[in-house]
């Protein structure tokens, strides 16, 4: 059982930067494999960035160059920080965190609203 919590975002202006920050409760945060998640209304859930264990990441498209994700082992703590922020960045953000040994295992913060508008 693992509790995530987001904080971080808010509204922000095109072309401004947001950090968000994923608490994670397990003393065996090293093990998981982290990412954020974004919706917006009406679509679905996407990938925006991963980090492995190991820490290797992934970027969707729309966001690498801009974004960066990192992880913290000894904070227990994973951040996006969001550069050059586009309106279509606005989104519902999600931390999570995937268990990959011999099963899968996600579990998911409750989200923080990101806002880019003038």
């Amino acid at each position: 059982q693992v509790q995530l919590v987001e904080s971080g975002g808010g509204l922000v202006q095109p072309g401004g930067s947001l950090r968000l920050s994923c608490a994670a409760s397990t003393t065996i945060f090293s093990a998981y494999t982290m990412g954020w998640y974004r919706q917006a209304p009406g679509k679905q859930r996407e990938l925006v960035a991963a980090i492995t264990s190991g820490g290797s990441t992934n970027y969707a498209g729309a966001v690498k160059g801009r974004f960066t994700i990192s992880r913290d082992n000894a904070k227990n703590t994973v951040y996006l920080q969001m550069n050059s922020l586009k309106p279509e960045d606005t989104a519902v953000y999600y931390c999570n965190a995937r268990w990959v040994r011999f099963t899968t295992i996600d579990y998911w913060g409750q989200g923080t609203q990101v806002t880019v508008s003038s």
